[in-house]
């Protein structure tokens, strides 16, 4: 066997190292920016606190129904793009709910 044969399979193994290190480093990486199951429940806790403080409009620090119907009216309304007073499956997924839109609800 000459010593050309003999480097090849170790510059494979090499190589095959660098890279399992490379994406060791990047799976590392990609774990330690995703959201941990606390932090995603601490972020929806953070959201209602907010939507909390937009429906509580007397800011009694507690919702009344009549503060619920009106908040939920409004967001009707914001969500019928057709003004017919139903909804469809295709004003629903089109809303992309978040706390942002509920901002001028109740002001």
């Amino acid at each position: 066997m000459s010593s050309r044969t003999n480097v090849t399979p170790i510059v494979m193994i090499a190589g095959l190292i660098v890279t399992l290190g490379v994406l060791g480093a990047a799976l590392a990486q990609t774990k330690a920016t995703a959201p941990k199951p606390q932090d995603k429940l601490a972020l929806a806790e953070e959201h209602a606190r907010e939507l909390f403080l937009l429906i509580d409009t007397d800011k009694s620090g507690k919702i009344s129904k009549q503060e619920w119907m009106k908040f939920m009216e409004a967001e009707f309304d914001r969500l019928d793009k057709a003004k017919n007073g139903e909804l469809d499956v295709k004003e629903l997924t089109q809303s992309h709910l978040s706390v942002s839109h509920f901002a001028s609800v109740g002001k």
